[in-house]
């Protein structure tokens, strides 16, 4: 084993669980909102707002290509898609409540530090909420002091497909520069961080903190201590 790859959300740092995404939703589209409304540019009624949200953008295509948040922005509002400075400073709003759930887990660091001490390649490989920017993603890395523990950050809009798209893991494992074969990806969903890599070769952990998925993957672990002793150190 050579490398070791890990998802972000809810595997290194908690953000939300599934039933809280409407709420996160509506916080997020509300900073859009208030910041349109403060700059003159809102122009769209609050229902045709949320329904353009919640009926037309409000989900990932099937294939697992991107779908950028800055387009569903755009549409959602009623913003010309070729104001890139205007898209940017609102998908940083939009994403303003959600970082502001962050919270580093105390196991992260202090594993990843012991994988490259003992000389496994580390990469962070994750989806980004509703196609967000990967720059304001590694921000957000920066912040929890996740940069530079890593020998790559790679997120879905760097490829622009989605796990468990196979395009992202071989986008990865062309930067470390290694086989899916000598890669353990761990990671907290059974499809997207666990069929998905496997499906391509590698091996995969579910990372299951909150023992919701009992039943479903009988190799779990709860923490990412255990990990340690499942790996050859």
């Amino acid at each position: 084993m050579k490398a070791v790859l890990f998802d972000l959300g809810n595997t290194l740092i908690w953000y939300y669980v599934r039933p809280e995404i409407p709420q996160v939703l509506r916080e997020a589209i509300t900073e859009v909102q208030s910041f349109l409304r403060g700059k003159g540019l809102l122009s769209v009624s609050l229902e045709e707002m949320w329904r353009r949200m919640e009926k037309e953008e409000n989900y990932e295509a099937k294939d697992y290509s991107v779908r950028p948040l800055e387009g569903r922005l755009a549409r959602v509002f009623q913003l010309d898609p070729g104001s890139e400075e205007l898209l940017a400073a609102a998908c940083r709003r939009f994403m303003k409540p959600i970082f502001a759930r962050g919270r580093l887990y105390e196991d992260s660091l202090p594993v990843l530090r012991e994988l490259r001490s003992k000389g496994f390649k580390t990469a962070i490989v994750s989806n980004t909420s509703w196609g967000s920017p990967a720059s304001l993603w590694r921000e957000e890395l920066a912040r929890h002091g996740l940069s530079g523990q890593v020998d790559a950050t790679i997120f879905c809009r760097d490829v622009g497909w989605r796990k468990p798209d196979r395009r992202i893991f071989e986008f990865t494992l062309e930067k470390l520069q290694t086989d899916a074969r000598e890669c353990t990806f761990v990671g907290d969903d059974p499809n997207w961080d666990v069929a998905g890599p496997r499906s391509f070769g590698m091996k995969a952990i579910l990372i299951d903190r909150q023992g919701q998925f009992q039943g479903i993957e009988e190799q779990s672990i709860r923490s990412l201590h255990e990990l340690l002793n499942r790996i050859s150190l």
